[in-house]
């Protein structure tokens, strides 16, 4: 394989950072890395990462690949590089220095819930939708701007950066790209559309930010990336093993899975099993606005002639993170693949409802005073039980995504194609076709958020190995989980399910969970 290009993809999500390399050819991976990220919780509701253990943990899995591919003698000048992120959060660093000013804030952290309340409040009729006709977003904690304006607020190092032209801003992917391709020596401060997107300073219809929402969340123009194609040469590698190689692929983590799954057609869909859980529908080149608490977000821009396509998504703050809850807080379970055997050990939860909203509800509720219960407990409820609810409902809330895109398109799904680290419980897809009543099927190769990434990367004018053209894209073997429950039952579990988050709902005041930074 010495002479056979290569795409490698930078696939850095809320747990963890790896950099997988793909045959273009086959869409086969050939060697891949990956490293857990350690998140800090240093408050009720708030929730950091440390943009240098993100940086240091995507630049140590790339050597750690190349090392596997050189003992493979395989020539690593071959690889072009892509980047897939954790959309929305939210990272400033010094120009300068090359240091970040605070840790990331990460999507789903609650600390503006305040900010938000006072933006609802100042709307005219407190409505949450104000600026949906140009961003496609409710005003939501979720978003970039929210958490920028709460660190412009509580964090003087910020502050004073802003003030003296020495700030930048930008998602994950922007951080990334920016000190890859050479950080305060001439490194690319860009991000494409799909991250833009997710800020709510981007008008999604011009493709540009917007001075009205900078303006209405007061946020200078000045320390935003550029926005660029998500398939295109944004500038070349100056460290480590792949020194000079371009990377010239990047997108949102949610719409690299959409391109990974080839959802290329409008109509056609995706739900993506990893922190959280989000439900992608092509709409094509128009957008979509929602009537039923779904985003309107950019799908792609595969190059920089080629037109901006749009996706309806619906979003569940927690998936697979309540299995990372399991372990990690209640200590249940040692490793998330125990979750499986627990619940396949009972085959039920008895009447035992979980709903998991750590950090609020999202689609289709957008509710952030709502927090996690654990409901119809008795005597006889163990741990396996609750192993079972926390899976049931991660199959319940998208449920809810998904009879949300069938409201909007006015057509049911017939089957739902899944991705991401949680389709490997066989238990839990099968659970999730059981609560749906449709069948689910998943890609033999699940990691289509970083193929996705690749792809792009490899398409892009000037590298041209990966041809995304229908005729030319390789088959993809599928394992399909058909419904075993008669529907009344699950409708009758889905019914009882909502009550519980009815009870969830109007837990917090908005003034819980917004203290401010130790600056």
């Amino acid at each position: 394989m010495s002479g056979v290009p290569l795409v490698g993809a930078i696939d850095q999500g809320t747990s963890s950072s790896r950099f997988l390399v793909f045959n273009p050819k086959t869409a086969k991976i050939v060697v891949q890395h990956s490293v857990e990220i350690l998140q800090k919780f240093p408050q009720a509701g708030w929730a950091e990462e440390d943009p240098k253990e993100i940086l240091h943990s995507v630049f140590e899995c790339i050597e750690k690949a190349c090392e596997k591919l050189k003992k493979l003698k395989i020539d690593v000048s071959n690889i072009k590089v892509g980047v897939s992120n954790q959309r929305e959060t939210t990272i400033v660093w010094d120009k300068k220095t090359g240091l970040p000013l605070y840790n990331a804030i990460l999507w789903l952290d609650l600390r503006t819930q305040s900010t938000v309340e006072k933006l609802i409040n100042n709307a005219p009729n407190k409505d949450k939708n104000i600026l949906q006709g140009k961003t496609g977003l409710p005003i939501s904690t979720y978003f970039s701007a929210v958490k920028l304006r709460w660190l412009l607020d509580n964090v003087e190092k910020v502050r004073k950066a802003v003030a003296e032209g020495r700030a930048m801003f930008g998602t994950v992917d922007s951080w990334l790209i920016w000190c890859l391709t050479g950080a305060h020596e001439n490194g690319v401060h860009c991000t494409d559309v799909t991250n833009a997107s997710r800020t709510m300073l981007f008008n999604i219809h011009t493709l540009k930010w917007d001075p009205e929402l900078c303006q209405f969340f007061d946020i200078p123009m000045s320390i935003l990336p550029e926005v660029k194609s998500s398939s295109e040469i944004y500038g070349l590698m100056r460290c480590g093993t792949l020194i000079k190689v371009p990377i010239s692929g990047c997108l949102g983590d949610q719409s690299a899975a959409l391109v990974g799954q080839m959802c290329f057609e409008p109509g056609q869909s995706k739900n993506t099993y990893g922190t959280g859980c989000f439900l992608l529908s092509n709409t094509g080149e128009k957008p979509v606005i929602s009537k039923y608490g779904l985003l309107t977000t950019l799908a792609y821009k595969l190059g920089k002639n080629n037109p901006a396509i749009y996706a309806l998504e619906g979003s569940v703050a927690i998936g697979g993170a309540v299995v990372r809850w399991l372990r990690d807080n209640l200590h249940i379970i040692s490793t998330a693949e125990e979750v499986e055997k627990l619940a396949a050990s009972v085959g039920s939860s008895y009447g035992c409802y979980f709903v998991p909203a750590f950090s609020g509800l999202y689609a289709p509720y957008w509710d952030t005073t709502a927090r996690g219960i654990i409901c119809g407990i008795t005597q006889y409820t163990n741990r396996n039980h609750i192993a079972f609810a926390a899976l049931e409902a991660v199959a319940f809330q998208t449920r809810e995504l998904l009879e949300a895109v069938n409201k909007e398109s006015g057509v049911n799904q017939t089957t739902l194609q899944v991705d991401g680290g949680m389709t490997s419980n066989k238990i839990m897809m099968q659970l999730q076709s059981d609560i749906l009543s449709i069948p689910v099927v998943k890609p033999a190769m699940a990691e289509t958020t970083a193929l996705g990434a690749a792809m792009a990367a490899g398409a892009a004018d000037g590298v041209g190995v990966w041809n995304l053209s229908p005729n030319n894209l390789s088959a993809v073997a599928w394992e399909k989980f058909e419904p075993q429950i008669d529907p009344a039952e699950s409708n009758q579990r889905f019914s009882k399910w909502k009550l519980a988050v009815e009870k969830s709902r109007g837990w917090e005041n908005t003034n819980d969970g917004a203290g401010t930074a130790e600056c």
